[in-house]
């Protein structure tokens, strides 16, 4: 898979997450995914190297590093709560869902209860999972 096909396998894994919204506060090479307004995704294109921002447990965020040089910590974002992913080849598929499911339950078990609840009684108790 090239890095291009890659970056669209992983937005089509971002867009299927309930309630995920795309846009691009900071122009068309960045795109922002976000669950009731809150930012659980940053993806840019870069004709390079295209990268996705994901939200992470500190420790968990610093195993992954360790385990995968395509994970690195976020890139103009808080380097203990986000990585910055790599979008080629050398991440497994099925790693790259798991931090997003990962990144967007994080973001959802940090909404406010009436929010949360209202998530998990339309989607289930899978969303927070991770």
């Amino acid at each position: 898979m090239t890095p291009s096909e890659y970056a669209d396998f992983c937005k089509r894994l971002l867009l299927a997450k309930p309630e995920a919204c795309e846009d691009f506060p900071f122009g068309p090479q960045a795109a922002v995914y976000r669950i009731r307004g809150k930012v659980f995704a940053i993806m840019t294109r870069a004709a390079a190297e295209p990268s996705v921002n994901l939200k992470c447990d500190p420790d968990h965020a610093l195993a992954l590093r360790d385990m995968f040089p395509g994970v690195i910590p976020g890139y103009h974002m808080n380097k203990k709560h986000w990585n910055t992913v790599l979008l080629n080849a050398e991440m497994p598929d099925s790693e790259l869902k798991r931090m997003v499911d990962h990144s967007y339950a994080l973001v959802v078990k940090g909404l406010r209860k009436l929010e949360r609840e209202a998530l998990v009684a339309q989607y289930g108790r899978e969303i927070l999972k991770d």
